[in-house]
């Protein structure tokens, strides 16, 4: 009998096949995923597991034998193919077809590669899965001198892992700011001076060119400036590539990433997306949005699970994020996006304190560093329409939970 086949065995693949047998869906799961290992935690690759702090055991959602004993057909090392969607069947790299009565496409996202000459080196690496992590690991024993490429998210924490093990680390970014694209300038200045005290040189406005390799084996970064950055190991992280062909190819509505209503629905009803892959309205930003983070590939699969299962309820969270790097710990709530002001509480030059981003008057955004409790509130006021004014803010003694009755 045709049941359910997810096809990606990421974070928002597992936790669509888990949420439908807690939905209490009895029928047929297949769970189709590229890597040879059970599904597994991403974000610890860049942080505790490159530090040795934790294994593959740990990483994993759940133990080899779960999927088994759930009834969920997992086929790893496995993509899918193709997608017929007269014949409701999926092609595999294995071989023959796989029928659906229902599809989920949770394809996550690759990463985008240097578009330099010499990319293709062997001292360039990037960071996404496990086998990424245990090669960087490997050359990071013997490297002296490491250069990243891009002071995103990834980057910068990939930056601290190496300087945390003693190596000389540069990052270079061809934007202004580091992590641009996701905090506030005042946020990135901060982050920059706290690599830079550690030890990290970042070069900002500095776009690589190429890559070339030297005389002694190690490899030579060359900046637009002219200026050449040697490396012993080069870790690029530049963003990702959501993965869309697979549905563009069988026809399927897509705009930065495979479009999908409320429910996880694409433009075929009986395809539903999730995850990396899948932009979706929402309602807190007020328009479509592809977002890369945990909490929306879980919270997405949950609703698309949801609506499987016969108890639709519809996307509507406020977007949260986080990120660690050396000891600080970065957790956000809400969108920067149109904010026009902010306030600050704590203690920066401590390290300890928040920024509350507002727009003309109304809370969007919170930032916290080493303040999980205003992070805490800020989430909360964030998701049940609360704002306070940015006076209340500012005053330091003025309870923000009062708001919330």
């Amino acid at each position: 009998m045709a049941g359910i086949v997810i096809a990606g065995a990421g974070q928002a693949g597992f936790q669509c096949a888990e949420s439908l047998r807690q939905h209490g869906f009895d029928g047929p799961i297949s769970l189709i995923g590229e890597e040879a290992s059970v599904p597994y935690q991403r974000p610890p690759l860049s942080k505790a597991y490159l530090l040795g702090e934790s294994d593959h055991q740990r990483l994993k959602f759940r133990d080899d034998g779960w999927y088994g004993e759930h009834d969920i057909d997992l086929r790893t090392g496995v993509t899918v193919t193709g997608i017929d969607r007269a014949g409701h069947a999926v092609g595999l790299s294995s071989g023959g077809t796989l029928g659906y009565q229902r599809l989920v496409l949770a394809l996550g996202a690759r990463v985008r590669p240097l578009p330099v000459p010499g990319a293709e080196l062997d001292q360039v690496c990037y960071l996404k899965t496990i086998a990424d992590v245990d090669r960087i690991a490997a050359r990071l024993e013997t490297a002296d001198q490491v250069v990243v490429i891009g002071a995103g998210f990834i980057g910068l924490e990939f930056a601290a892992v190496a300087r945390k093990f003693g190596k000389q680390v540069t990052v270079l970014e061809a934007a202004e700011r580091v992590m641009g694209r996701a905090v506030s300038a005042t946020l990135s200045g901060f982050f920059e001076q706290a690599h830079e005290a550690r030890g990290v040189r970042i070069l900002c406005n500095c776009a690589v060119t190429r890559i070339n390799p030297l005389p002694d084996g190690r490899v030579g970064v060359e900046a637009g400036d002219g200026a050449v950055h040697e490396a012993d190991l080069v870790v690029a992280g530049i963003g990702v590539v959501p993965n869309t062909e697979l549905a563009a190819e069988a026809g399927l509505a897509c705009d930065n990433g495979i479009a999908v209503d409320g429910f996880g629905q694409t433009s075929d009803k009986d395809i539903f997306a999730a995850g990396d892959c899948a932009s979706t309205p929402l309602p807190f930003a007020g328009r479509r949005l592809r977002l890369e983070s945990v909490q929306n590939a879980v919270d997405q699969a949950k609703c698309v699970a949801a609506s499987l299962a016969g108890a639709p309820q519809a996307y509507d969270r406020v977007p949260w994020f986080w990120s660690d790097q050396f000891e600080l710990k970065l957790q956000m709530a809400g969108l920067i996006e149109g904010c026009d002001s902010h306030v600050s509480r704590g203690d920066m030059a401590a390290g300890k304190f928040s920024l509350f981003h507002f727009r003309a008057g109304q809370l969007r955004a919170v930032d916290a560093v080493n303040k999980a409790a205003d992070y805490i509130m800020g989430r909360k006021l964030l998701e049940a329409g609360l704002s306070p004014s940015p006076e209340q803010v500012a005053d330091e003694s003025f309870k923000l939970k009062s708001l919330l009755g």
